[in-house]
């Protein structure tokens, strides 16, 4: 990155950088792409734009009137709050890439350019994606932005420890009933005896003081990771919000927190305080899942390249995530969400923004920055190619829970940080046992429900 470019991500004014003055003395037409990822998943997107700028110039040399395009990445830290600033200052890149929870505030907020016209004209339609993907960029009826790099979630379990507790390292739980069955065979306890000896035990102990035991294993904890915990309403059947109304208290939304909290109970809130507070860093090999202290635990697709980086030659397999046993059309409940490509409102060089996204749209294009990624592909037509080249065995599962219809992505609302940050705290004071999941639920459901009002009334403001 050239330093002028790094001193203008520094002060949020990148397109600044690019004005059109430097680019008709050059003859290219320069355009500043934000991005949020870093490492390998950073350099992916990098080779893409490398290979972009590679084409460009080889056009530039085959026509000399034509004047090409040169992205230019610079990788933003805190993209969610420093790309807004950029946008209300009126100095943000010509490009961006965000996650998809964003767009509907940035859109609502008038940060966003509609691409809905750009998109029909060149013939970019909804058939040509996984359905899910294409409709986290659609709000209010209007295309903002391109799918580039999905990710979905799916159950992962340690089969040596599977082996171990007696169980078929080969069968996952198909339903919920049997997952808590299988963690609680695969839950392992040190235990103090009167006389000092200390001893192996299976189960939950309910008889057993917590003074006494202290967990090595537990088979699942609903609160491990606890970047989902606001979404287990929807195992059960439940919603966040229905047509103009926040639903966080309805029964559904009460069960799927009854069994959260039923984890607790059986465990005893001190041991797993305590159990937890002995894990590692995610990306460590002390993250508990890796060290072999959690059985299985809900994880995304992302969770081979830590396999491999702290834990290689591991035994593990993933699964759709069971369903309650009366319900089986609800297997493969899975988060899914994607990172999207968007033109900021006041981009200096939106058509020129809009080649590139194109560009990455190509199968080819998207194919080798998903493999580069590690994750899946959301374009409708995969290659297999594609399959055989990408080094997760389970690639193809993680596809499929991204277009199941049991899927389900963060609501559609300005106030979703908000929403998300209320069920998230809620969770952890039901799995604390501080509060019951009616209570707290019906808290979350009329607080939100006041700022998902006076949004709409904002939005509604702006659209008169």
């Amino acid at each position: 990155m050239r330093l002028a470019s790094a001193l203008c991500a520094l002060v949020l004014f990148s397109s600044a950088c690019s004005d059109s003055q430097s680019d008709k003395s050059t003859g290219v037409r320069h355009v500043v792409y934000w991005e949020k990822w870093t490492d390998f998943e950073g350099e992916a997107m990098g080779r893409v734009v490398d290979a972009f700028n590679a084409k460009e110039r080889e056009h530039a040399r085959a026509e000399p009137s034509y004047r090409p395009i040169e992205v230019e990445m610079v990788t933003i830290s805190a993209i969610e709050q420093k790309l807004l600033i950029a946008s209300a200052g009126g100095n943000p890149p010509d490009l961006a890439g965000i996650y998809s929870f964003m767009m509907p505030s940035y859109a609502d907020k008038g940060a966003l350019t509609d691409l809905t016209e750009r998109a029909k004209r060149d013939g970019v339609e909804r058939s040509q994606y996984v359905g899910r993907y294409y409709d986290l960029a659609v709000h209010r009826d209007r295309l903002w932005g391109l799918p580039s790099t999905p990710a979905s979630v799916a159950l992962h379990w340690n089969k040596r420890l599977f082996r171990e507790a007696g169980l078929d390292p080969e069968k996952p739980p198909a339903t919920l009933e049997q997952l808590d069955e299988m963690a609680e065979k695969l839950t392992r306890w040190e235990v103090t005896l009167a006389s000092g000896e200390k001893q192996i035990k299976v189960g939950y102990l309910p008889d057993v003081p917590a003074s006494q035991k202290r967990l090595l294993q537990v088979g699942f904890l609903p609160m491990e990771p606890a970047w989902w915990s606001y979404g287990w309403g929807f195992v059960f059947g439940g919603k966040l919000i229905d047509g103009d109304k926040i639903t966080a208290a309805s029964p559904e939304n009460i069960q799927a927190y009854e069994w959260l909290a039923s984890y607790s109970k059986k465990l005893g809130v001190d041991s797993v305080q305590r159990f937890r507070s002995g894990f590692g860093a995610f990306a460590s090999a002390q993250n508990p899942f890796l060290s072999g202290q959690l059985a299985m635990e809900i994880q995304g697709v992302w969770m081979y390249n830590f396999i491999k980086k702290f834990a290689d030659g591991m035994l593990w397999g993933a699964a759709p995530f069971p369903a309650p046993a009366a319900h089986p059309e609800r297997r493969g409940t899975a988060n899914a969400e994607v990172d999207q490509l968007i033109i900021p409102t006041g981009s200096q060089h939106p058509d020129e923004a809009w080649t590139f996204i194109k560009y990455t749209q190509r199968q080819d294009v998207m194919e080798e920055l998903c493999l580069g990624q590690r994750k899946h592909t959301p374009l409708a037509n995969v290659s297999e190619a594609f399959y055989a080249k990408h080094p997760n065995p389970y690639i193809r599962l993680f596809r499929e829970m991204g277009a199941s219809p049991n899927a389900w992505s963060s609501p559609k609302t300005g106030v979703w940080n908000e929403y998300g940050r209320e069920l998230t705290t809620a969770a952890d004071k039901i799995a604390n046992l501080n509060i019951s999941p009616q209570e707290a639920l019906t808290q979350v459901q009329t607080r939100v429900q006041i700022s998902y009002d006076r949004d709409r009334s904002m939005i509604l403001r702006r659209q008169r």
